[in-house]
């Protein structure tokens, strides 16, 4: 075999074991939490309300920057993902969101999940924390169809996914309570993905 032939042969390896690596960490070793910052990395497409100052990605990753930072303080292991993130597979995964209305203060928060019992109680575990503090507006589950066939379902394989809408960014109200939280609710999403796993971590107050 001439030199080019094996710096060919090399490289393939290379690359081969590095597929084979990725393959290994998707889907053999899934990480416990996995957290998506809604529209994160979108140019163009579907990146998220906007409405005055406030952007609903910078929203989400705040919240979801601040969760993920939480747990890991709490000793969960955690991958933060952006919006059109790779396969994964995990334990619990989260997506944070903030709805819009076309008429302001229409809607309010929600929750998304796939169609199975695990994902399920888990959001009923999440607002049955939640609706103690947010004081507005809650539509049932799934009431939408971007909510209950979410995309990224098929990218993020878990066992509990919830999609958390957590109040509407064009509602003054809404955002007036929201803004000054964001942290809070970071934490508090945080808090009810520990208990979730089991675990007794200090509860966040809003």
């Amino acid at each position: 075999m001439n030199l080019k032939n094996k710096t060919a042969a090399f490289f393939t390896i290379i690359v081969i074991a590095v597929i084979v690596a990725a393959i290994y960490r998707g889907i053999v070793a899934p990480v416990t939490v996995i957290i998506q910052a809604g529209h994160e990395g979108r140019t163009c497409g579907n990146t998220g309300a906007v409405c005055d100052n406030y952007k609903e990605v910078a929203w989400n990753i705040r919240v979801a920057d601040k969760a993920a930072e939480t747990l890991r303080h709490w000793g969960v292991d955690v991958k933060r993902v952006a919006a059109d993130a790779a396969f994964e597979h995990a334990e619990i995964a989260v997506a944070v969101h903030f709805d819009s209305a076309k008429r302001p203060c229409r809607s309010g928060a929600s929750v998304g999940y796939p169609d199975n019992n695990a994902s399920a109680r888990f959001a009923e575990h999440w607002k049955g924390i939640y609706r103690r503090y947010f004081p507005f507006k809650w539509h049932k589950d799934n009431f939408t169809d971007n909510l209950k066939h979410y995309y990224a379902y098929r990218r993020i394989k878990a066992d509990k996914f919830v999609v958390m809408e957590l109040g509407e960014l064009t509602c003054k109200q809404q955002t007036d309570w929201l803004y000054p939280r964001l942290d809070r609710i970071g934490e508090l999403i945080a808090y009810a993905i520990a208990t979730e796993l089991g675990k007794h971590p200090p509860k966040p107050r809003l």
